[in-house]
């Protein structure tokens, strides 16, 4: 009786072991408006086509063309919503690229979100995201749910890209990721003005990219690219139409865009736009980086975007020593067995549920001030002091161990837990005139 009672009890503290944190739910120690917001969240997926696009991998160098075929671009759409009582949430599931010669790897994601849960009434601000290259929306829901929770609907597109390890896949997304982002936010644009977008207003819209999704975001808010930079490379000049001063430049511009967040963007090693293509992004703009991304760069790569969009209302949160992989949520149980699969998802030097809810508080904050013009959320982004290292917790101090700065001259960041921010910086620049 024993024996079984203790094989029980280990039994049920297995189970209680492996049990999933939906990515989307922040930790003990994350700022305050990185938790979850007060709505449901519901999931519904839906398939864009765009009919007579050039297949740029297909490019016949001896006719100087490529065929065209239609391009089928899933999108998730993720929404505040009513969920059915005893609704079980969804649990995401997709494939990465493994380490040639290896097949896909597969994993899951734990979610809160419910699949077609009834939509809530109103009018949410739009959000569209972009992954990384290979990537997927499932690896970033630790974002999407968290920000439908919080009353906008973000719709995720499955860019569906060459593998990663193939260098010659690379100008596909090159040149698909503005052309996709761009032609998601028109048709979502259409749907909605039929009344068929689950709630969003199309007036306030948001883009939101990591890595090679960073570079499309930028390049849609107002990059213009430049004619002899990596566009230049794109195989029979498909790509020069939609370079600086080109005939199809203007389809890329997307109505009612109100801020942008780029996380790791790409885009600035490939002399994308030149020394002022970025100038063109007036939208206000939020980049988060790691200092040591060996991926895009940050000296060479990051830091160059926050320079050169002059025009922009612009801040750029570091975490000091972080590397590329910030825009992943957690690896999931089946992506810890080998090194090339726990490096798509974490960070060499941070632990990867604080990048995500340090990243939920700060967009959170962006977000609502610039997309929904709340301003009692600059608070959460201005400070005198830039590394919160230098930062001093306020005395006398909060009520309470876990209690949240204040904010205030030379103190903690607004919205942080005592030690909160230490090793992160937040640098801002307003526009120039």
């Amino acid at each position: 009786m024993f024996r079984f009672g203790l094989v029980l009890a280990l039994g049920l503290f297995a189970t209680v072991a492996v049990a999933e944190t939906p990515p989307s739910r922040p930790g003990i120690d994350a700022p305050e408006l990185a938790r979850l917001g007060t709505h449901g969240v519901g999931v519904r997926s839906i398939i864009l086509v765009q009919p007579g696009q050039a297949d740029i991998l297909a490019y016949d160098a001896a006719k100087g063309a490529a065929p065209l075929k239609a391009r089928s671009l899933p999108v998730d759409i993720w929404y505040p919503a009513t969920a059915p009582a005893n609704a079980r949430p969804v649990t995401y599931a997709d494939t990465l690229p493994a380490e040639p010669p290896k097949p896909p790897a597969a994993f899951t994601v734990a979610g809160v979100a419910v699949r077609d849960a009834p939509p809530l009434k109103g009018a949410f601000p739009l959000v569209i995201l972009s992954h990384g290259y290979s990537g997927t929306p499932a690896a970033m829901t630790w974002l999407a749910e968290n920000l439908a929770s919080k009353g906008y609907v973000v719709a995720g597109i499955h860019h569906r890209d060459p593998d990663i390890s193939d260098g010659k896949g690379f100008p596909e997304p090159f040149m698909r990721r503005p052309l996709d982002i761009a032609f998601v936010a028109h048709e979502l644009r259409a749907q909605a003005g039929k009344g068929a977008l689950l709630g969003a207003d199309i007036s306030r819209v948001a883009l939101m990219g990591y890595s090679m999704g960073g570079y499309g975001v930028l390049t849609v808010a107002g990059g213009s690219l430049d004619p002899a930079g990596g566009a230049a490379a794109i195989p029979g000049g498909l790509m020069k139409p939609y370079t600086r001063g080109g005939a199809r430049a203007g389809e890329l511009a997307v109505p009612g865009l109100k801020a942008v967040v780029a996380i790791a963007p790409a885009g600035v090693r490939f002399k994308t736009w030149g020394p002022e293509g970025l100038a063109g992004v007036t939208a206000p703009l939020l980049i988060i980086a790691g200092d040591q991304d060996r991926t895009v760069g940050f000296s060479d790569g990051i830091k160059p975007v926050f320079d050169q969009a002059v025009h922009a209302d612009r801040y750029m949160l570091v975490f000091e020593n972080g590397g590329h992989s910030i825009g992943m949520s957690s690896a999931p149980p089946s992506m810890r067995d080998t090194l090339w699969d726990f490096h798509w998802f974490e960070d060499p030097a941070w632990r990867k549920d604080k990048i995500m809810a340090v990243s939920q508080h700060m967009i959170t904050a962006f977000l609502d001030l610039h997309v929904k013009d709340d301003a009692s959320r600059a608070a959460y982004l201005d400070t005198d002091v830039a590394r919160g290292n230098d930062a001093k917790w306020p005395s006398p101090a909060p009520a309470g161990y876990g209690a949240f700065s204040p904010g205030g001259p030379g103190l903690t960041w607004k919205g942080f837990p005592r030690n909160g921010a230490q090793g992160l910086e937040l640098h801002h620049r307003p526009p120039a005139p």
